[in-house]
């Protein structure tokens, strides 16, 4: 797979983070899950990855449930089931905000958590548009709609 032309080189290594393991670029994530290294973790909410988007093969853990965007009863549950005995776990969410929470989560049921740095979608943009500034899509990694 090649990067595309706007966006930058990606750190090889983790950021140090409080809480949970440390943030890493979804690039790194991505070079993660291809080597058996990861397990990729989506904590959007089941609408987010329905209507925006998905990534194939990640497994779907909503940290909060749309509409009330409430917390999931059983992310604790769902993350031991998805998430081998001393495995690491990278987390996706929309711009790298509630994969945090997640990771801190993870991080206290005894799950190595990475937070993926700019989510899914980025952060909006001056017209308030997300996928233009950051994010798995805008670094071309895979994923499909529908």
């Amino acid at each position: 797979m090649t990067t595309p032309p706007h966006a930058p080189s990606a750190p090889a290594t983790p950021r140090p983070a409080e809480g949970y393991a440390g943030d890493v670029t979804p690039q790194l994530a991505w070079q993660w899950v291809q080597a058996g290294q990861a397990v990729l973790v989506d904590v959007r909410s089941d609408a987010e990855r329905e209507w925006v988007g998905q990534v194939p093969g990640a497994v779907p853990v909503a940290w909060k449930q749309w509409p009330a965007m409430a917390l999931n009863a059983d992310f604790d549950a769902r993350m031991r089931a998805a998430v081998p005995a001393g495995g690491r776990a990278v987390l996706l969410c929309r711009s790298g905000v509630r994969s945090i929470a997640a990771a801190r989560r993870a991080t206290e049921l005894g799950i190595t958590a990475y937070n993926i740095l700019e989510g899914f979608e980025g952060d909006a943009d001056a017209q308030g548009q997300r996928g233009k500034r950051g994010g798995w899509r805008f670094h071309g990694l895979p994923w499909r709609q529908g």
